[in-house]
């Protein structure tokens, strides 16, 4: 079997990882999401299960209550330890299980050097924006406050130091300059 090249996309909250995604979408790649194959495994019987006995208040009758998972654990750091303790792994298994069925694909993961996984990829991208141009995409898409924004930010990679090997994207001007961006990092990477 032919070794598979697997690309790693991260960056900061309301940094452009989805647009970037996005565009290496529209240019024929295999593009994985973490965020999507979470969305997956809400809808399975046992994952739900298992959330439920760790987050009793967080799971109804017609699944996973969003909005009151992320008040818990994005106000009690033991609470958001055990919510990735239990995610992450599963996520981390399933999306690169099905990395490997492509001799190159990429896989958009948002936390990943927060949970230490840039090893298990053969390349890291990492798009970054400025401070307040992240906080105003992630206001007008999402509703929270800028408050909860930065609490977000705050538990998050900090991108000034990028780790050695790791291939930066712009996304401070328009969408055609961050095209040129992304075809600059691909060559960076030999892809």
């Amino acid at each position: 079997m032919t070794q598979s090249k697997k690309i790693a996309l991260t960056g900061g909250i309301g940094s452009g990882k989805s647009t970037a995604a996005a565009l290496l979408r529209a240019w024929g790649y295999p593009v994985l999401s973490c965020d999507e194959i979470y969305a997956e495994l809400c809808q399975e019987e046992g994952f739900l299960r298992e959330l439920k006995r760790l987050f009793p208040d967080c799971v109804k009758e017609d699944g996973l209550d969003r909005p009151s998972l992320s008040r818990t654990v994005f106000s009690d750091e033991a609470a958001l330890g055990r919510l990735n303790g239990f995610t992450h792994p599963r996520i981390m298994e399933r999306l690169l299980a099905r990395m490997q069925s492509f001799p190159l694909s990429f896989a958009e993961v948002p936390l990943l050097f927060e949970e230490g996984y840039q090893n298990m990829f053969d390349g890291v991208l990492v798009v970054l924006r400025g401070k307040r141009a992240r906080i105003e995409g992630v206001k007008a898409r999402s509703g929270l406050s800028e408050e909860e924004i930065l609490a977000r930010m705050e538990r998050q990679f900090d991108y000034a130091a990028l780790p050695k090997g790791c291939v930066a994207i712009r996304n401070n001007g328009t969408l055609l300059e961050l095209e040129d961006e992304l075809r600059r990092a691909l060559k960076a990477l030999g892809v």
